[in-house]
């Protein structure tokens, strides 16, 4: 059974729709893919919409956790790695 994105913390209805709209159906999807390359195919595909909040909100919900309570470091770390 497929694990629906909006099951996942910090993920509600818009940002699943923008995930399902580039090709990320189901929490497998994102844990395959990874919070960085999710956000940078949300980047390409809604540049004005996508800020760095939705990276640690993809990061947060891979981590089961509000994006504000990352680790500490993991912020400037995924920030770093979407630059690259």
């Amino acid at each position: 059974m497929k694990q629906d994105l909006t099951r996942l913390k910090n993920l509600g209805p818009t940002s699943t729709r923008q995930l399902k709209e580039v090709g990320i159906e189901t929490e497998a999807d994102l844990r395959q893919l990874g919070a960085v390359a999710a956000y940078r195919r949300l980047k390409h595909a809604f540049p004005r919409q996508i800020s760095l909040v939705m990276l640690y909100a993809l990061a947060g919900a891979l981590h089961d956790c509000h994006w504000n309570d990352l680790p500490p470091g993991m912020k400037e770390s995924l920030k770093a790695d979407a630059k690259s």
